[in-house]
């Protein structure tokens, strides 16, 4: 993968997480900047997801742990668990 369309496939993919976040009506506060989305909640705690370009993959930082993510078939999977991103964010 190109690094534009690495680009292109993030902002999508922050872009989803962001409308799922408001559709679902869920009290978290986010906040943006280029490809890092900084979910804060009212327990003080934060997860954070950031597209890394060098490697192309997704990470997400939280309480729980460190998780990476590539895109497989128009999926972000953890490179351990091989578990999908929006189903992580969910459980987290």
């Amino acid at each position: 993968m190109s690094e534009k369309q690495f680009h292109e496939q993030c902002e999508r993919t922050l872009r989803a997480i962001e409308d799922a976040i408001d559709a679902c009506g869920v009290d978290v506060d986010t906040s943006r900047s280029g490809q890092v989305l900084e979910l804060e909640f009212d327990d003080g705690s934060k997860i954070i997801v950031n597209g890394n370009e060098p490697v192309r993959e997704i990470w997400v930082a939280a309480r729980s742990g460190a998780f990476h993510y590539r895109a497989d078939g128009g999926k972000w999977l953890d490179t351990r668990s091989g578990d999908e991103l929006f189903l992580t964010l969910s459980r987290l």
